[in-house]
């Protein structure tokens, strides 16, 4: 990565301390592209427009619902340059909305879209435990990238592939572990009118 993007795009450090991320529990994850080039598609009248590229992605994270029996999908969201997704782990594959019993000691920040558009991305480089969030995403990315180049080939794109040294996605991910039914529906709500609010989202680019 050049040195212009280095400081910009850094993420930090923001996991749970002492969280097991293989535990079943409600996960509020952020994935964003490279540089955060908007590759996935555009916003058309408050509407998500896929790329095919963006059609890909959509195609190969749906796929990770149905070979990995231990997530189960609540909502999400592909926008040009980044995913939002509200996920949840569970062992049992019994979906469970809004079931969440233990209230959070301290709330990290009011429920609407305003601190949702604002909260810190930070970096995420976990220890991958088998059946976790950061093994589902790590198999997400690699799918996305085999499917992306064999398009590239395909087509005969005069662009580079994609690998460790040229990242389709930012290596890191942003999550948040989801502690209440309030913050499960306002994290909801936020995803599902994404589209919307775009134009003051604050991982579009500038």
């Amino acid at each position: 990565m050049s040195e212009k993007y280095k400081n910009r795009y850094r993420i930090d450090s923001h996991r749970k301390l002492n969280w097991n991320y293989s535990a079943n529990g409600y996960y509020f994850i952020t994935i964003i592209t490279q540089n955060r080039i908007c590759n996935l598609g555009e916003i058309k009248n408050k509407k998500m427009i896929h790329s095919d590229f963006g059609k890909i992605v959509k195609t190969e994270f749906e796929k990770s619902f149905q070979i990995r029996s231990e997530l189960i999908q609540h909502e999400d969201i592909i926008m040009p340059n980044h995913i939002h997704a509200l996920v949840e782990i569970n062992q049992s594959k019994k979906r469970n909305d809004l079931k969440i019993k233990k209230a959070p000691k301290r709330q990290d920040y009011q429920q609407n879209h305003e601190n949702f558009r604002h909260l810190k991305i930070k970096r995420n480089r976990p220890i991958r435990l088998p059946q976790s969030i950061s093994s589902f995403i790590a198999g997400f990315k690699s799918s996305v990238n085999t499917k992306i180049d064999d398009y590239i080939d395909e087509h005969q794109l005069n662009i580079p592939k994609f690998n460790r040294k040229n990242h389709f996605f930012q290596p890191n991910y942003h999550d948040h572990v989801v502690r209440n039914h309030v913050e499960y529906q306002n994290i909801k709500y936020y995803i599902r009118f994404n589209p919307k609010n775009w134009g003051y989202d604050r991982l579009k680019d500038e």
